[in-house]
């Protein structure tokens, strides 16, 4: 889940490859992996598609017991919000759910109302604000 991500755990982050354009992603998974390296494209396992993944710099050591990275990976489900708009999410997201907005190097992002399914308030939409959860 993206709340038990911690700030330490992405500090060797240098860069986030998104492999699709967010624009209109109202939010994405985040999940930390175990990976072979610190930069190659991740296999991707899960259902649903991959969206994103970070870089790590050469800082960034493996664990001792299995060589591996953690790294952060992004990525949605067939049933999320972009698939199906009225389907289970149409309010709220998933508990590691993210507004991709609102994701950066070492950032680990946070859910906005967007990201919640919600609307802003029209005073909000006049200045264009929105605030995040």
């Amino acid at each position: 889940m993206s709340s038990l991500i911690s700030e330490r755990e992405i500090s060797h982050e240098t860069e986030i490859v998104w492999l699709e354009d967010i624009t209109d992603l109202d939010y994405v998974r985040q999940s930390l992996d175990r990976l072979a390296t610190r930069s190659a494209k991740p296999a991707y396992h899960r259902n649903g598609r991959m969206v994103g993944y970070a870089l790590l710099g050469p800082t960034a050591k493996p664990s001792r017991s299995s060589g591996t990275f953690r790294r952060r990976v992004f990525w949605l489900l067939p049933h999320d919000r972009d698939s199906v708009p009225n389907g289970l999410y149409a309010r709220g997201a998933p508990a590691e759910a993210v507004d991709p907005r609102t994701l950066a190097a070492r950032v680990k992002g946070f859910k906005t109302e967007r990201s919640e399914g919600g609307p802003p308030s029209s005073a909000m939409r006049e200045l264009g604000i929105t605030l995040p959860l």
